[in-house]
């Protein structure tokens, strides 16, 4: 699998540009910000985008999405219950020097369950709330590969602290997580250094609350 990270925006948010390998199409995670260089990217690797996964819809992974949808005609798959923010995004701007930003409808919603087959890659969907109330994970199993959003990070987790977010929902999710899926799995989160489930198991602070709830 080739994973292209691209770090936009003032938020420092990882948007992921993913293929098979040598494959000539693609899908992107989280087109965060900073469009130009998305597009530039898709261009430089000459790969048809056949879909733009959202993990959830905070700004600062959205604000990208709109316009890489008009430039490529991909379609973009959203978490149901966060539709409506993608759609009126200037709305949900938290703070107010930031944007505006084009708002998006999207094609297609996902509640956790669903398998996609998208760019050559089948891709399960983990419903994983807390840090949003819609989140959610995108797991690839032959690649043992998770694009984790906003719900785990390297040695950290997601806020709760924002609209919808939720501690003891966001610690259930991360449990999902590790308990689901293998510690090789690596792990290309919304924010921070690519890491992965083990190495989170052994050494993330927050995940040692998990233990004690077991």
């Amino acid at each position: 699998m080739d994973v292209r990270t691209f770090t936009v925006g003032p938020f420092m948010e990882n948007s992921y540009l993913v293929r098979r390998d040598g494959s000539d199409r693609a899908l992107f995670v989280d087109p965060g910000d900073e469009a130009p260089k998305l597009l530039a990217a898709i261009d430089a690797l000459g790969v048809q985008l056949d879909a733009i996964l959202l993990t959830h819809t905070h700004v600062d992974h959205v604000g990208a999405v709109a316009p890489v949808a008009k430039a490529t005609g991909a379609e973009v798959w959203v978490p149901l219950i966060e539709k409506p923010v993608l759609a009126d995004i200037n709305s949900f701007v938290p703070w107010p020097d930031l944007g505006p930003f084009d708002s998006w409808d999207a094609e297609h919603t996902l509640a956790g369950g669903e398998r996609l087959e998208l760019a050559g890659f089948e891709i399960d969907v983990l419903f994983t709330p807390g840090h949003s109330p819609g989140h959610v994970t995108y797991a690839i199993a032959d690649e043992a590969a998770l694009f984790s959003g906003d719900v785990l990070f390297q040695g950290s987790v997601g806020r709760t602290d924002l609209p919808g977010g939720d501690w003891p929902t966001l610690l259930e999710s991360i449990r999902s997580l590790v308990d689901s899926l293998p510690e090789t799995t690596t792990v290309y989160p919304g924010h921070m250094g690519v890491t992965s489930l083990g190495a989170e198991r052994a050494t993330n602070p927050f995940l040692v609350e998990l233990s004690r709830t077991s």
